[in-house]
Parts: structure tokens; C-alpha cells; sequence
């Protein structure tokens, strides 16, 4: 715990710099494939030290973490399994050092695809379930790069585009509410959202 108190602050300091924009890109691009800290963090802080450029950081946020996605994305097309199957030394060191990579997640993974596909990428986009699973098991299973793009697109942009406005909007005071209810308020969001298009689904 004490060595990602250590990052944390680490990533925090950079919004204290020139290079605060740099790094939000690099942090979301990061974390959307293989980095445990969400770059939010850094967005926050960014947006409190100027609100006005609230949305441009929230757009700086979604292109690195949608590109950070497709990296991903080819990390397990190309690089995740051998030809007949077996997992290579890449796939192994994901799995022993990274918190939420699992080869029993991953063949939970292949049958919520089977089931959800669109909605089970936008509910790791936009949720704080760890998207760099799923980002990379998109390649590995080799979900359709369209809709995968598409739905990263959706989910990021959604998720950094509503901290940016609510800062934005409210300023300082929001920090402390995104900070405690923000990912309880996009999981009941994303539920109330998929429960709604199956409701229509089996309704029709």
C-alpha cells in the first residue's frame, strides 16, 4: 500500500507542472493497458488548478486512454497467446504481477463477450472495473476493432468529460463528492442504462 500511496502522490505532482498535460496523456494512455492508478486523479487536480481548461484535459484524457485502449487491444492480438494457443512470457508477467489479471478472469471475460460484447466494454470504460482487462482480452478474443473503438470512445469520453464538467460547474467544493460517490454514481448509472435497453429488448 505504501508503494502506491508513493505513485499516487507521484502522479499528483505533475499537476503542479508544465507538464501536467504530458502526463495526463500518458497516464490514461498507461492505464488503459497495463498502469493499476486511473489517470482521474490527475485530471482532478488539473481541472481545480484551472477550470476553464476542464474540458480540453477531459479531451486530452479520452484520446490517450481510447489510444492506450488500442494498444492494448494489440498487445492481445499479436502478442498474448502462441499459435496453438498457449499463453507467451508477455501474457505470464501480466499475470504475475499485475492486480485483476487472472487466467480464471480471463475465461469469465470470453463468456460475458459471448453474452454482451458493445456492453461489457462500455461498462469497463466508464466504471471503475479495471478496463485494461478488457481492453487486452478484446484482442485476445478478437472482438470486433469497430465496436470496440466505438465503445472505448463512448464510455472514456462519458466518464472524463463528467468529472471535467462537474468541476467546471461547481469548482473546488465537487472534489470531495467526486472523490467518495463518482464510481458508485457510474455503476448505478451503467446499470440503470443496460437495465433500459433490456428492458426495451424483451419488452419488444
Amino acid at each position: 500500500m505504501n508503494i502506491f500511496k508513493r505513485l499516487y502522490n507521484w502522479i499528483l505532482h505533475w499537476a503542479d507542472t508544465r507538464w501536467g498535460v504530458p502526463a495526463l496523456f500518458c497516464l490514461a494512455f498507461a492505464e488503459s493497458s497495463f498502469f493499476p492508478i486511473p489517470p482521474d486523479v490527475l485530471l482532478i487536480a488539473l481541472c481545480l488548478g484551472l477550470v476553464s481548461k476542464s474540458f480540453r484535459y477531459a479531451t486530452v484524457c479520452t484520446v490517450g486512454s481510447v489510444t492506450g485502449a488500442l494498444c492494448g487491444y494489440a498487445l492481445g492480438y499479436f502478442l498474448w497467446q502462441t499459435p496453438s494457443g498457449e499463453f507467451t512470457s508477455i501474457a505470464n508477467f501480466f499475470f504475475d504481477t499485475i492486480p485483476g489479471f487472472t487466467v480464471e478472469q480471463f475465461d469469465y471475460i470470453r463468456s460475458l463477450y459471448e453474452q454482451y460484447d458493445f456492453w461489457i466494454i462500455f461498462t469497463a470504460g466508464f466504471t471503475p472495473i479495471p478496463y485494461k482487462l478488457f481492453t487486452i482480452t478484446s484482442g485476445v478474443f478478437d472482438i470486433d476493432l469497430i465496436m470496440f473503438t466505438i465503445a472505448s470512445i463512448i464510455s472514456r469520453g462519458l466518464r472524463f468529460f463528467l468529472i471535467g464538467w462537474l468541476i467546471w460547474k461547481f469548482g473546488a467544493p465537487i472534489k470531495s463528492f467526486i472523490d467518495k460517490y463518482f464510481n458508485l454514481l457510474a455503476i448505478a448509472f451503467t446499470v440503470l442504462l443496460i437495465g433500459g435497453f433490456l428492458l426495451i429488448k424483451y419488452i419488444l
